[in-house]
């Protein structure tokens, strides 16, 4: 693909893409298969949602593999300054609930790291583009519901596992919706981990019955504003000019 995650925009030419109210038939430029989508850059190129994260998740399942670290954000941050996440995407549907398993299994949760990973892999590629928008429901916070979904093995038959995986996609849509858009991938999944670290906190013990104490910095500056042309400025709570005091 020509274009890096720092063109913050279309894969092929890196103009911006432009978003349609009602979805059309379009050809992926790169695979030729066709899909109904609402959104490709003024030049009419559409790269459809596997072919745009497909390097990405391998990146992901690779990072969250080998890394030892018990802090969701630590591990999120190293995938996405590899070049296959891109500034926004469907891949970060992937990412969020992957770097929340890993943490989750370095912290003492019993889960097989690579199963989970795999079907987390499965599921959030099921979550396309745009939802956030379209559909009212980020696909970072759904990535937080498919991670307690994992972990407490819910289906649409269980109890309280159900619940539960329904109430952490609520509660990290909350932290999400209340401060309004435009959309941005890396500030919605910085959200929707931290919610989801205190959820776990609550809510999922490991086997012993302990508590699950996963980790986050004290503060989280994000370092990505400048790759992205919809950021919100002073209104995101991880811009840097909110913890400018802290950081002279």
């Amino acid at each position: 693909m020509a274009h890096s995650k720092s063109q913050n925009a279309c894969l092929v030419c890196g103009k911006e893409l432009i978003y349609h109210e009602e979805s059309v038939e379009m050809e992926c430029i790169y695979c030729h298969k066709k899909f109904m989508s609402n959104a490709a850059c003024a030049d009419g190129h559409y790269v459809c949602d596997t072919c745009h994260s497909k390097k990405g998740i391998e990146a992901v399942k690779e990072i969250c593999l080998h890394s030892k670290s018990k802090n969701p954000y630590e591990i999120a941050v190293q995938m996405m300054e590899t070049p296959f996440i891109h500034m926004h995407g469907p891949e970060n549907h992937v990412l969020v609930g992957a770097a929340l398993l890993a943490a989750y299994k370095n912290a003492g949760g019993d889960i097989e790291l690579d199963t989970v990973i795999e079907e987390m892999k499965k599921r959030g590629s099921q979550v396309p583009g745009g939802t956030c928008g379209f559909w009212g429901c980020c696909g970072a916070a759904v990535s937080t519901g498919i991670f307690v979904s994992l972990v407490t093995g819910a289906t649409p038959l269980s109890g309280k596992s159900w619940g539960l995986s329904n109430q952490m996609t609520s509660r990290a849509l909350a932290q999400i919706g209340v401060i309004d858009g435009p959309r941005c991938c890396k500030r919605n999944a910085f959200l929707a981990m931290k919610e989801a670290v205190r959820f776990a906190e609550e809510h999922l013990p490991n086997a012993e019955g302990k508590t699950i104490q996963m980790e986050l910095p004290d503060e989280i500056i994000c370092t990505f504003t400048s790759k992205n042309h919809q950021c919100i400025g002073k209104r995101c709570p991880f811009n840097a000019v909110n913890h400018k005091k802290k950081t002279e």
